[in-house]
């Protein structure tokens, strides 16, 4: 296999590369890794994020999310979810757990993300992000939310896939077995 590397562009945020003959992308800052959070509150809502995006053109409903790496090099997985999660949603989690790594889009980008599910959540503030970020803060009942996301969905909002994997693992772990 030919393995050879050309940087095509770099840009701020995103480098394009190819290796032997394939394109694809990597980020330019952090550590090639992102952290999405599963957080429930104590009433037993399920936390999401909406915000605009611009590759996209449209509002999207996630989870709570962001880089590893992207503020501090020595960032670790657990220390991104804690601050992505009190950034975005305003909920501090008294207790987080690592629960499954791997790529987000293999053909395109050597990116990987790690599921993190949070628990114990204090109201430590507002959310909505920072910066620029205008995020929308929703705490949905548990049993509602599939409802909800389809509801959204059916309302033009675009849909991370990976909300599904979120709201199977706030009671299981990744191996099947019942998260305690």
């Amino acid at each position: 296999m030919d393995d050879s590397r050309q940087i095509l562009h770099e840009g701020h945020w995103l480098r394009l590369v190819r290796i032997g003959h394939w394109e694809s992308c990597e980020r330019v800052h952090g550590q090639g890794m992102a952290v999405i959070v599963i957080a429930v509150t104590p009433a037993d809502e399920v936390l999401f994020v909406e915000q605009y995006r611009i590759p996209l053109g449209a509002r999207t409903i996630e989870m709570p999310a962001g880089l590893v790496g992207d503020e501090r090099q020595d960032d670790s997985l657990l220390e991104a979810a804690r601050r992505e999660l009190i950034e975005e949603t305003g909920w501090a989690p008294g207790r987080l757990e690592l629960l499954l790594t791997g790529p987000t889009s293999a053909g395109l980008t050597n990116e990987r993300i790690a599921f993190v599910r949070a628990r114990d959540l204090v109201r430590v503030g507002q959310g909505g992000g920072i910066g620029d970020e205008a995020i929308t803060v929703h705490a949905v009942p548990r049993q509602q939310a599939p409802r909800w996301l389809m509801q959204k969905a059916a309302e033009g909002y675009e849909l991370d896939l990976k909300l599904w994997a979120g709201l199977w693992m706030i009671e299981h772990n990744p191996d099947g077995s019942p998260a305690t």
